[in-house]
């Protein structure tokens, strides 16, 4: 969940993502040319390189000797977090005997690449019958099994199957389509991740968020710790979301150990950190993150809302001026502004805030729920149950939601 992850919102968890519906439209696969370098080359020599390998394969003499990533990746749990740790993390693309088992039995090695990316395809697209379901994150054993998963539950098990295959696939980040949770006046991160492939000197990625224009202008592939830090985020984030912060404290604290730079891990330790009630280490923690991204909008929301938690009203007119001259569009931002204006009784304000914050998103929920706050305020209850309606349709597990609909459902009509 998606960087949760992570990584959304607002879509219809049973959607079936069909192999027919991903061949007849190109929204599942792009390709980005003249993408760096650092994931191979398609220089003259790669490519001959590639044939020779090719060719020894057809003699059967193929000095090919696949890489353990999984067994690499292990190493550099225990390296980051300590044995101890490191035993206890999982490896989210590490298949089981039953999958590769399946593998090798529809499959046989291609020399060709192209033909070996057509039977990962297959396999997950074809075989399978994914679906799209938002919560919760799973592994690659787990996707297998449930038949279903998010984004990044579909990287794991797309990354697995392809290296099962002798492809190098790798995990990249989206850095243009960002999400976000809102729990409490606090914002919780999110990311979206694809998998990548490098084919023919072009990366090639591959997407499951069904019902949105793929329109991603930022990739950035990221390493397997990192994309493991993305896992764990997810389910941490996931656990706080559902009420669990003690639970989700615990997964989110492995995203840190393995990954000590990842922002939005480390933005969400603060948010459970905040809802313990500890504000000073909330706040070493937030801050720690504006080291490495002085200009990540849910830092700074949460920074400013801790800040008028101890009644710091300065300091928190800081941090909100710094979201708003920032170039990033946080649609929380304008909620929790929002709220804030209502709380003063500027219930026009409040109103405006909420409609640039439907400009930035109109499928969040909460943006819906700001309104029905702002109208009932103003006693326009049938505008209320208006953007109450959209609010549950968009989610109708949305606790705040259904609160709001009993109370409705109390009033005059």
């Amino acid at each position: 969940m998606e960087d949760i992850g992570n990584e959304e919102v607002g879509l219809t968890s049973g959607a079936r993502i069909g192999a027919r519906l991903c061949r007849a439209s190109p929204d599942w696969i792009e390709t980005v040319q003249g993408f760096g370098s650092g994931f191979g080359s398609g220089s003259g020599r790669g490519l001959r390189a590639v044939a020779a390998l090719s060719f020894l394969a057809l003699l059967g003499c193929s000095p090919y000797r696949p890489f353990d990533s999984v067994a690499h990746l292990r190493s550099q749990f225990a390296a980051r977090a300590g044995a101890e740790t490191a035993a206890a993390l999982r490896v989210p693309f590490e298949l089981d005997a039953e999958i590769t088992a399946l593998i090798d039995a529809r499959y046989k090695a291609h020399p060709n690449q192209r033909r070996r990316v057509e039977q990962v395809l297959d396999f997950v697209f074809e075989r399978l019958g994914l679906r799209y379901s938002l919560v919760p994150t799973r592994d690659a054993v787990g996707t297998f099994r449930a038949r279903e998963g998010n984004c990044l539950s579909f990287v794991n098990l797309f990354v697995g199957v392809a290296r099962h295959l002798r492809l190098s696939p790798f995990y990249v980040e989206v850095t243009d389509y960002q999400r976000w949770d809102y729990r409490d006046g606090m914002v919780v991160s999110h990311g979206h991740i694809v998998a990548g492939l490098r084919t023919a000197g072009e990366l090639e990625t591959y997407d499951f968020l069904p019902y949105r224009a793929k329109t991603y202008r930022g990739f950035q592939p990221i390493d397997d710790l990192t994309a493991t830090a993305h896992f764990y985020n997810n389910l941490g984030a996931e656990a706080m979301m559902a009420g669990d912060f003690a639970g989700g404290e615990e997964l989110i604290r492995a995203a840190v150990r393995i990954a000590p730079r990842f922002v939005k891990a480390l933005n969400n330790l603060g948010v459970c950190l905040n809802r313990k009630g500890d504000l000073d280490g909330a706040e070493e923690i937030l801050r720690r993150g504006l080291e490495i991204d002085r200009d990540n909008v849910a830092v700074l929301s949460n920074l400013a809302r801790l800040y008028q938690t101890r009644g710091d009203e300065a300091a928190a007119a800081a941090m909100l001026a710094r979201v708003q001259g920032s170039q990033h569009s946080n649609p929380f931002y304008f909620v929790y502004e929002a709220e804030r204006l209502l709380a003063q009784g500027d219930t026009q304000h409040a109103l405006a805030a909420l409609v640039e914050g439907l400009r930035q998103d109109s499928e969040l929920p909460e943006v819906h729920l700001g309104f029905v706050k702002a109208y009932l305020a103003l006693g326009d209850l049938e505008r209320a149950r208006h953007h109450l309606e959209h609010a549950l349709k968009l989610d109708a597990t949305n606790q705040e939601a259904r609160r709001y609909a009993a109370l409705l459902a109390k009033g005059p009509h």
